[in-house]
């Protein structure tokens, strides 16, 4: 039986976000205003006729781990191989239980959110993301100065996801102390925190190293786009 980080949007869709699912076939994917996320149970399995139904012309989905095989009319690129990074045990930081200046952030601050993943965060952020599960910040002077969250999931595992923070306010220690606390805040829930991260984007890699997240495996990152109606 494979590892279901092996098949995270997937595994994902088949759990904790079940009910946010659009499905054909061996597919499954969230709606377009929520994430552009796409997955299949088996990369053998022949699904076009679930992604005509599934991917409207000229979208383009990603996909983790297992990517649909797919024939003329559809592009599949892999982007990257990605850090895919689990944190097993609390961060001992002095302050990632200092949660006094953490807001939880809900629809009243949905503008607020989206300016800042626009800015540092604009591929994969939607206006709906926030539905996927919870999501943290900290403020200063009025406004949205960093953020962090919750993405794909199951009963056992949680993604951390969209930990942004405002170019004016880089150095500040936001990103570190938001990812200590919820990290130790989805242990303490008796799930593992994991994360993908490009390999390239050392500064993050560091921050995640130092917050006691290791990787677990290379994991492709695919984009899949629809580019000509099917015959």
């Amino acid at each position: 039986m494979s590892h279901p980080l092996d098949n995270p949007i997937r595994a994902s869709l088949d759990s904790r976000h079940a009910a946010l699912a659009l499905r054909s076939g061996g597919v499954a994917r969230y709606p377009a205003d929520v994430a552009p996320f796409l997955g299949v149970a088996d990369a053998a399995r022949d699904v076009e006729a679930a992604l005509d139904v599934l991917v409207p012309q000229g979208d383009r989905v990603y996909a983790i781990g297992v990517a649909p095989q797919v024939a003329r009319g559809w592009q599949l690129r892999h982007l990257a191989e990605l850090a895919q990074m689990v944190c097993p045990a609390p961060v001992d930081a002095g302050d990632a239980r200092d949660a006094s200046d953490i807001v939880e952030l809900g629809d009243r601050h949905r503008s607020d959110v989206l300016e800042l993943t626009a800015l540092v965060y604009p591929h994969y952020f939607r206006p709906q993301t926030m539905r996927l599960g919870r999501y943290f910040g900290l403020y200063r002077d009025g406004r949205l100065a960093a953020m962090i969250g919750e993405r794909m999931g199951t009963d056992d595992w949680q993604e951390i996801s969209a930990v942004c923070t405002h170019p004016d306010q880089l150095g500040q220690g936001h990103a570190r102390r938001l990812l200590a606390w919820l990290t130790n805040d989805v242990l303490a829930s008796g799930r593992t925190p994991f994360l993908h991260v490009s390999p390239d984007n050392h500064r993050a890699l560091r921050l995640y190293e130092q917050n006691g997240y290791r990787t677990r495996r290379g994991i492709p990152f695919w984009s899949l786009r629809r580019i000509a109606c099917a015959d």
